[in-house]
């Protein structure tokens, strides 16, 4: 089983794997404000991930912003409130696209697909986990080190 968010400024999609790993599927959306901590910790103690998928945003360059730097302390946060879950940040350009496209694909406008977008594109970021891990035997993504989450928390 394994969790991935798609972490947004006002909302964050929350996708889970079967306990097999070979498909995903939507759990929720979360208001990221003003507090998502609760909830995101009772996700994560119901799934008890294997690991846990973060996206990171990069431009279309691979370049790495304001988003992504934020979305990296999300991710140490995010290690302080699940110990000894191993956490991944993954490449999530175009997962909104994917997202979208699948949602116009099943009949959902722009104005109905705002309610599950986020989850739609936290399904296509562990579909790609998977799907990377399946073809190539090795979990993608960057891993987030305790270590690390720990040196950067005590600074």
């Amino acid at each position: 089983m394994r969790l991935a968010l798609d972490w947004g400024r006002a909302r964050i999609g929350v996708a889970a794997s079967d306990p097999e790993a070979i498909m995903a599927f939507p759990v929720e959306t979360v208001a990221a404000v003003p507090d998502p901590w609760p909830r995101l910790v009772e996700l994560i103690e119901h799934y008890r991930p294997l690991e846990i998928v973060l996206g990171l945003p990069r431009n279309l360059a691979g370049v790495e912003g304001p988003a992504a730097l934020a979305i990296r302390e999300v991710s140490i946060q995010l290690a302080g409130f699940a110990p000894g879950v191993p956490i991944r940040l993954l490449d999530e350009r175009l997962t909104t696209v994917t997202a979208s496209r699948q949602l116009t694909g099943a009949g959902r406008n722009t104005r109905r697909q705002r309610s599950v977008i986020d989850q739609a594109a936290a399904v296509a970021l562990l579909e790609e986990a998977l799907r990377s891990e399946r073809l190539t035997g090795v979990a993608p993504g960057e891993l987030v080190e305790p270590s690390t989450a720990g040196e950067d928390d005590a600074r």
